[in-house]
């Protein structure tokens, strides 16, 4: 078994060239990646719509029918997969479409292992960091959506019981308590409430 520190990044190479496709994956395997491998853009959202998650895509940007860049922009609908493409040549138009798609990097056909393997480390180390800000920007909605809760549920029970703010939270915060829940979760059920009273009117 591999001990390499790459050995559980899992890698799906697309490319249609056959030859490509074999010397990178066994080079890359050779380093401890899981790699798949394959031969169109089909193959790959066929390969990404059965749930497969890489790591990493390493897209060839040249393919005959459907390109490396249409697969490209339909790869944030698949859970934001990273990507990085390769090229048979150096096109400044290419670079920015690629960049504007959110790849993680660029390299120029031929590549041997010894240059993708840094490029794979920095795409997947941008990934990783990107993620983490996705997560903190879920995380900052979700408490801003709390907190919005939160202060319609303070508003209806000053109304209710004709309480002043800081009272009205003291309320729900000790009737929380005492029912084990945690404050956000009792505000949705006073807004639910006040929402069936207000129906039933």
């Amino acid at each position: 078994m591999n001990s390499s520190p790459n050995s559980k990044r899992s890698l799906l190479l697309v490319d249609d060239e056959r030859l490509v496709l074999t010397t990178l994956s066994l080079g890359l395997s050779r380093e401890g990646y899981i790699v798949n491998t394959a031969e169109s853009v089909d193959e790959a959202e066929a390969t990404l719509a059965s749930g497969e998650r890489p790591d990493l895509i390493i897209l060839d940007v040249n393919m005959p029918g459907r390109s490396g860049l249409e697969l490209a922009e339909r790869l944030c609908l698949f859970d934001h997969i990273p990507f990085m493409l390769l090229t048979a040549y150096s096109d400044q138009d290419i670079v920015e479409q690629a960049a504007a798609n959110g790849a993680l990097g660029y390299l120029v056909k031929p590549v041997d292992i010894r240059q993708l393997v840094p490029a794979i480390e920095a795409a997947l180390a941008r990934a990783t960091e990107l993620y983490g800000l996705r997560k903190t920007g879920q995380q900052l909605q979700n408490a801003l959506e709390c907190e919005r809760e939160i202060s319609i549920a303070i508003g209806i029970t000053m109304v209710q019981y004709r309480l002043v703010r800081k009272a009205a939270f003291e309320l729900l915060r000790k009737t929380a308590r005492s029912r084990r829940c945690k404050l956000s979760e009792l505000a949705i059920d006073v807004i639910r409430a006040s929402e069936s009273l207000n129906l039933g009117d």
